[in-house]
């Protein structure tokens, strides 16, 4: 199974655990049907969107994990 890293792909990650759009919405990430989500990794977002990378990774990761959270960090 694969995890989440920053090298992960942005549609694989939301394509595998779908409760992590919500993640990214929440951050301010538009990357929901984004044709480049699928050359983007996690951290080429979050360089694209002046995010900090490990705050967005804890909230993806727990997202992942935890169906019931709501996304926000």
């Amino acid at each position: 199974m694969t995890s989440i890293t920053p090298e992960l792909l942005v549609d694989e990650a939301m394509r595998q655990w779908p409760a992590t759009i919500r993640v990214f919405l929440n951050f301010g990430f538009h990357c929901v049907g984004c044709p480049i989500g699928c050359f983007h990794s996690v951290a080429d977002a979050c360089l694209e969107h002046d995010a900090q990378l490990e705050p967005f990774l804890q909230a993806l990761r727990l997202a992942a994990t935890d169906s019931g959270w709501s996304g926000y960090a």
